[in-house]
């Protein structure tokens, strides 16, 4: 099985690229990063920051985008952008109260998802949903997460944030057995209760089970370290989560 390429989520290090795109992402590039994921353009177009992309190596292993933009008035602009990109990834990072309020809004927000899904798929493009803390805490006696990855149309992957996840009281490793092949990509972040700060590979999530069930039963493509607080600056934190990401690998 080849290995599963490490990607950086571009908003962890967001001040830095609203300075300096290229330079930025060269930066990323010369830590070892294999690809990285969009959160906005900063002020660029998606053909361009592609092509910087291209330019130096990068892969991009996603876009995240809001949810109008997979609603019926912002999904061909959406698609057309993805390919303008290079991205085969959309994913929708949150959703408003009104998407998630209720069982009942988290079953029509699945059901949003399998309309997009469908005119995604046709131009050989994926999408996917990231979870928070509150998709994993129970409401209406149910956990959101369940309600919405049972009845959606099985091709919308999760993106599972394994720090988010565990914040919530829940096990990751259960979740990646849950839902087998539908984890195409994977928000590599840890977590500690005693230290908001704690970078991968320092918190309580296990890395080893976690990294396993990606390869043998997550149909995961995508390894995307994100880094949200910082106990040193930005750059420094995701290069040294990078490093422990490949050192509990075994590629340092």
């Amino acid at each position: 099985m080849p290995d599963i390429p490490i990607a950086l989520q571009l908003y962890s290090i967001r001040e830095e690229m609203a300075k300096d795109v290229p330079g930025t992402l060269e930066r990323v590039a010369d830590m070892g990063y294999e690809g990285v994921e969009f959160a906005g353009f900063f002020e660029h177009t998606a053909t361009e920051v592609g092509e910087m992309c291209d330019e130096i190596g990068l892969g991009v292993a996603g876009a995240h985008v809001q949810i109008g933009a997979i609603e019926e008035d912002g999904i061909e602009d959406t698609i057309q952008d993805m390919i303008d990109l290079g991205n085969d990834y959309i994913v929708v990072p949150g959703l408003p109260e009104p998407y998630r309020n209720s069982v009942a809004a988290w079953e029509h927000t699945a059901d949003l998802f399998s309309a997009a899904v469908a005119k995604v798929n046709q131009q050989g493009l994926e999408l996917g949903y990231h979870n928070h803390a509150h998709e994993f805490e129970p409401l209406e006696g149910q956990i959101p997460w369940d309600v919405f990855m049972a009845r959606v149309n099985a091709d919308v992957f999760g993106q599972l944030d394994v720090g988010h996840c565990i914040r919530a009281g829940q096990d990751p490793v259960a979740y990646l057995k849950k839902y087998p092949g539908r984890y195409v990509t994977v928000h590599v972040k840890d977590f500690d209760p005693e230290d908001e700060d704690v970078l991968v590979g320092d918190g309580v999530a296990d890395w080893d089970t976690i990294f396993g069930l990606c390869e043998e039963v997550g149909g995961t493509e995508w390894y995307i370290v994100e880094q949200e607080h910082y106990p040193v600056p930005p750059m420094e934190a995701v290069e040294t989560c990078l490093a422990n990401v490949k050192r509990m690998l075994g590629r340092d």
